[in-house]
C-alpha cells in the first residue's frame, strides 16, 4: 500500500470522524525537518511524542532507517505498530522509553510538543544530556495548544532557538546548541502523610486532582474481604498508595497506558512504604488481567484522548472492568458528574447506586451481575 499520513487509523484509540490520525503539525514537522533528516546519519534520526505514527513513518517513506521512537501513550505504540504494518515500514523503527538510550548520539530530533511544561523540561533535558553535539530539535504543535513558556523551557538547555512562520494554524520551533542536560527525575509532593511523585509527563503531576480527592474520600473503609484491589488508569498511583497504605494486608494492582504515569506510580508506591504489595503494569484497559478475576477496582475515568474531549473513552474502561470483575464485585468510580455516566455503568456493569455528589463529581458503585 502506498503510504499517506491521510490514510493512517489511530485504533485501537477511539476513533471518529472528527478524530485524526495525523494533522498540520505533524505535516509541519515533516516539512521543516526534510534537509536536516536527509543529511543526517542512518540511525541518527529520534522521535519524540508521535500521536499515532505519522512522525515515524512519514520520515521511514522519505527515506530514514533505524529511527528511535518514544510515544508515552499504549495506544500510540499500538497504532504505530498497526499502521506500520499496513504501509510495509515496519522494520524501519524501534520503540524504546524515555532514557538515554533513545536520545544516544541523535543527530535530529521531531518532539510533538507535550502540553506539560514539566515533560518539555524532561525531553529537553534528556536531549541536551545525551545527543550529538550538533543535533537539531523540531518541536512542533498547534498553536493553540502552545506557550511562550515553552520557548524559555527549551532555552534553559538550548543556546539557539528559531522560531517557523506559522502554517495552518501550527508552528515548529527549532533548538540548536545543547547544554546543560539532565536526566528525566521525579519530581515530588506531601499531601497529609501521603508522598505523590511524578515525571514530567504524568496527568496532574504531584498535585491530587479534586476527582481523585472525592473519590478516596468515600472509598470503603473495609477492605477484608478482598485480598487484591485494582487502581484502573492509575495516573501517578494516588489511590493505589492510599490502599495499599490503609489496609496493611492487600495487594493492589495499578494499571495505565502512559509510560510517564506508571514510571510516576512506581515511585509514589516506594516513596510511601508499599512498593512490595503495589504491582503497576502498563496496559491499554485493563487487557492483561483475565476475566472474572477482581473482586475490587477503583477507577477515576479519564474524558480526553490525546488534547481531544471525548464522552466515548469512559464506557469502553467501564466495559472492560466489567470483564474483569467476578460476579458480586465492585467497581467504584468517579465522574464529572454533567457526564452522566449511571445509565453506561448500569448497562456495561451492573446496579448502580449513587455513594457521594458535590458541586461537580459523583461517587458510584456499580456491583457486576
Amino acid at each position: 500500500m502506498t503510504f499517506s499520513l491521510d490514510a493512517l487509523r489511530r485504533w485501537p484509540d477511539i476513533e471518529a470522524p472528527d478524530l485524526v490520525a495525523a494533522d498540520a503539525a505533524d505535516r509541519l514537522l515533516l516539512d521543516e525537518s526534510a534537509s536536516a533528516r536527509a543529511a543526517a546519519d542512518d540511525g541518527a534520526l529520534v522521535v519524540i511524542g508521535d500521536g499515532y505514527g505519522a512522525l515515524t513513518l512519514g520520515a521511514a517513506d522519505a527515506g530514514a532507517h533505524n529511527i528511535r521512537t518514544h510515544q508515552d501513550p499504549l495506544t500510540g505504540e499500538r497504532a504505530l505498530v498497526a499502521n506500520a504494518e499496513r504501509f510495509g515500514l515496519a522494520g524501519d523503527y524501534t520503540s524504546l522509553p524515555l532514557d538515554a538510550d533513545l536520545v544516544q548520539c541523535a543527530q535530529v530530533v521531531l518532539l510533538r510538543l507535550p502540553r506539560s511544561l514539566d515533560a518539555l523540561r524532561d525531553i529537553a533535558g534528556l536531549v541536551a544530556a545525551h545527543a550529538a553535539p550538533e543535533v537539531v530539535l523540531y518541536a512542533g504543535g498547534r498553536v493553540k495548544h502552545m506557550s511562550l513558556a515553552m520557548n524559555e523551557v527549551l532555552r534553559e538547555h538550548f543556546g539557539r532557538l528559531d522560531v517557523t512562520h506559522a502554517r495552518q494554524k501550527s508552528r515548529v520551533l527549532v533548538a540548536r546548541e545543547p547544554h546543560d542536560g539532565r536526566d528525566p527525575a521525579p519530581l515530588r509532593d506531601t499531601h497529609g502523610d501521603l508522598v505523590v511523585c511524578a515525571f514530567g509527563g504524568a496527568f496532574a503531576g504531584t498535585s491530587i486532582d479534586i476527582g481523585t480527592r472525592f473519590l478516596l474520600e468515600h472509598l470503603p473503609s473495609d477492605l477484608s474481604a478482598v485480598d487484591e484491589a485494582i487502581d484502573f488508569a492509575c495516573g501517578t498511583g494516588v489511590v493505589a498508595a492510599s490502599l495499599a497504605r490503609q489496609h496493611p494486608e492487600l495487594r493492589v494492582y495499578a494499571s495505565d497506558q502512559s509510560a510517564a504515569a506508571v514510571a510516576s506510580a512506581r515511585v509514589t508506591a516506594s516513596a510511601n512504604g508499599v512498593g512490595d504489595r503495589v504491582t503497576v503494569a502498563r496496559d491499554d484497559m485493563l487487557s492483561d488481567r483475565p476475566d472474572s478475576s477482581a473482586s475490587f477496582i477503583a477507577l477515576n475515568p479519564p474524558f480526553h484522548s490525546g488534547s481531544a474531549v471525548h464522552e466515548g473513552i469512559a464506557p469502553r474502561m467501564f466495559a472492560d472492568a466489567a470483564r474483569v470483575l467476578r460476579s458480586g464485585g465492585e467497581l467504584w468510580t468517579v465522574w464529572n458528574s454533567g457526564l452522566r455516566y449511571r445509565h453506561a455503568l448500569e448497562r456495561l456493569v451492573g446496579a448502580t447506586r449513587q455513594v457521594a455528589r458535590n458541586a461537580k463529581f459523583t461517587v458510584t458503585v456499580s456491583t457486576k451481575r
